[in-house]
């Protein structure tokens, strides 16, 4: 069958987007393919600076004829009725309809539209253009003076169709002038002649014989074989950064791995600052000195070209810039020793955290009052605590955090060693802000974890008060991540911490007035519900078993709630808990259909003088045992204890819907038979809201 080969060959396209432009590229022409009933075997998209191409196999010569019975309006149907019917089936005329009877629905209009096959080679050169055109760039640009639009100017496409045996055609289109043909280009500069192609394999191996490496994942490997092999010659190690690792792989279509060096005197800076200056301004990885740990005084760059003079120019060149960088960080270094971090304090009430929320300078006194508050709750130093979030956002204003913001918290507890804070509360100046996603690390210090909360909660409770909540996909205040934060910690350190009683003191030091602080903080639980939701996923546990905890209302102990899940998962998978969970529906059904219609809730203790049968009295005796077991075992926190007791219910429960009708003719049997269901749904609730729980 034959194969497609398309590439769209235009000037440098940014790194960032080449994967995804790939990814979309192969995307838009199967789907295409498939709609017009041409499947396909399969399909790999490339990207390297200067292209996009995709090869798609096995793609079928032509599409199949078709022919399609639509069924259209009764005979004598009014005329707009029929006009609108054979609009849509492409009529010119009733006549070329056909009439169906039908023994119920009488005589109706049929119209068969037959289409033919189509080769596949005109149905790709009728989509292309449009495809190209409408490509989904996040930011594109035109040139010239047409109106299209692309990444970069568009140089060149190469589109053949064709199968392995035969001589390739070129899939005939035009796009912006340029017309589709067979020809590309090599590497920028080391091989920058034009050449024909005519298939996949065929391209490949030529775009390798000038020059360009097409596959990402294959210059990303030989980039980290051949950096990893330089330091290891040096007797040092690389410090790998996959984000940084693929941005370089996209930078150059035949990578050439070097290695250049920075004077020792900047080794004084912390390796965090070094890595982070060389990454940023020269996209160079640094390399680890394996005895001492630290960072060595070396760096690995990757070129575009073989130079004849073996890269000794571009070394010189990237050490030239990498050692003005150091030196200005060496600058930012210097300057923010000689000051405390306690004297940046003031200038932080210059700095607007949000115009509704106050200066960076009231933030840091409200977290100050509620890490004094938790940390009690989670064993950590109440001083301490206060003395760490009085310090926290200090280095927000130093010359280091100004230059590269990416390093705020790190470089306020390294000040804070140096100034000879206390070691906790320099760990939570770094660690308050964590963690910032799921492959974070967690606070554990209680300092640090009574900080992180204190932060946490001071935003969500904050935007929530002035009704900037997540909408949708929208987050700009990252909310979300800060409740998953607050899960995290709490879960990970096996916290108790009553969140609800920590909000309402959130919301009160900020000063807002807060029409109803309790349905806020209700709403704000449901939040986190949502967010346990989340967390828990990737651990196999049910959204429905923590909406039946959640439902019960005042559930703000995340321990306790997660726990309560674990028992409540465990139960239900079991016979019993099965079994009970189906009992419970039918009863809380019977209930609800009889308090439809008599309008009013059935409440009330059964009495025991309507018992009349054995099965009503043993279930009554039941519920009461099970009830106060389950209450007792969940004041002890013994949350497989109240499932057990729970569990005690099936048989008698089983044995009542065996033997009892419960709609009896005596209307107060009935209605004492009814309140022994209404017992049913009580004693379950005593540890979850079982008409949350699914199947």
């Amino acid at each position: 069958m034959p194969d497609l080969l398309l590439e769209l060959f235009s000037e440098e396209i940014p790194a960032r987007m080449q994967r995804r432009a790939a990814e979309d590229l192969k995307t838009l022409v199967t789907n295409a393919l498939v709609d017009a009933g041409l499947p396909y075997d399969g399909a790999k998209a490339f990207a390297t600076p200067r292209r996009l191409a995709l090869h798609v196999a096995g793609v079928p010569a032509a599409s199949a004829a078709t022919r399609e019975e639509r069924k259209g309006p009764r005979v004598g149907s009014p005329e707009k009725a029929v006009e609108g019917f054979l609009r849509g089936a492409g009529l010119a005329s009733i006549d070329d309809a056909t009439i169906q009877s039908d023994p119920k629905k009488g005589e109706f209009y049929v119209a068969v539209i037959e289409k033919p096959g189509r080769q596949a080679i005109d149905i790709i050169a009728d989509f292309m253009p449009g495809l190209i055109k409408g490509f989904p760039w996040p930011k594109s640009m035109r040139w010239g003076t047409g109106s299209m639009r692309w990444v970069r100017p568009l140089q060149s496409i190469v589109a053949t169709f064709g199968p392995e045996t035969e001589e390739p055609d070129v899939v005939s289109f035009e796009v912006a002038g340029l017309k589709a043909d067979q020809t590309t280009r090599g590497h920028r500069f080391l091989a920058d002649e034009a050449f024909e192609v005519r298939r996949f394999d065929d391209y490949a191996t030529k775009l390798e014989k000038h020059k360009v490496v097409l596959d990402a994942d294959r210059r990303k490997d030989m980039i980290l074989h051949d950096a990893k092999d330089r330091a290891l010659a040096l007797g040092l190690e690389l410090v790998e950064d996959p984000g940084l690792l693929e941005e370089v792989a996209g930078l150059v279509e035949w990578p050439v791995v070097l290695t250049g060096s920075f004077d020792e005197a900047f080794l004084e800076i912390p390796d965090e600052c070094i890595q982070l200056t060389i990454r940023v301004n020269q996209k160079c990885f640094v390399l680890r000195n394996p005895q001492t740990g630290r960072l060595a005084n070396r760096f690995v760059l990757t070129s575009n070209i073989e130079a004849t003079d073996g890269g000794k120019i571009i070394v010189a060149g990237n050490e030239k810039v990498i050692r003005a960088r150091l030196s200005d960080a060496k600058f930012f270094w210097d300057t923010d020793l000689k000051t405390k971090l306690a004297d940046n304090l003031p200038k932080l009430d210059s700095i607007v955290f949000h115009e509704k929320l106050g200066t960076q300078g009231e933030r840091v006194k409200r977290l100050e009052v509620l890490s004094a508050e938790i940390a009690p709750l989670v064993g950590a130093d109440v001083e301490k605590a206060k003395r760490a979030a009085t310090l926290a956002k200090a280095d927000l204003v130093s010359a280091m955090v100004y230059e590269f913001p990416e390093l705020q918290g790190l470089m306020g507890k390294t000040y804070a060693e140096k100034q000879g804070e206390d070691a906790s509360v320099a760990i939570a100046i770094e660690d308050h802000y964590r963690p910032q996603g799921p492959s974070d690390t967690v606070p554990s210090d209680p300092v640090a974890i009574a900080v992180a909360l204190a932060d946490k909660l001071d935003m969500l409770a904050g935007f929530w008060a002035i009704d900037e909540k997540p909408t949708g996909s929208k987050d700009p205040f990252a909310l979300r991540r800060s409740a998953l934060g607050v899960i995290r910690i709490v879960l990970d350190n096996g916290l108790r911490v009553q969140l609800g009683e920590a909000f309402l003191s959130a919301l009160k030091l900020n000063g807002l007035k807060v029409a109803n602080p309790s349905a806020l903080v209700g709403d704000l639980l449901s939040f986190f519900a949502d967010r346990l939701k989340v967390h828990l996923k990737g651990e196999g546990a049910r959204h429905d078993l923590i909406d039946a905890v959640f439902a019960l209302g005042g559930q703000d102990d995340l321990l306790m709630v997660v726990r309560r899940v674990e028992a409540l998962g465990k139960f239900v998978a079991s016979d019993d808990g099965a079994n009970l969970a189906a009992g419970y529906k039918r009863a809380v059904n019977i209930l609800k259909a009889e308090e439809k219609k008599d309008k009013t809730a059935v409440t009330g203790r059964p009495q025991s003088e309507h018992f009349k049968e054995q099965a009503e009295i043993d279930l009554a005796s039941a519920i009461d045992t099970a009830r106060a077991e389950a209450e007792t075992a969940v004041k002890a926190e013994d949350f497989a204890g109240a499932m057990e007791a729970l569990s005690k219910l099936r048989a008698p429960v089983d044995r009542f819907f065996d033997d009892i009708l419960v709609n009896d003719a005596d209307a107060d049997i009935r209605m004492n038979r009814l309140r022994l269901l209404s017992e049913i749904r009580n004693a379950t609730h005593v540890v979850a809201d079982f008409s949350k729980i699914a199947g």
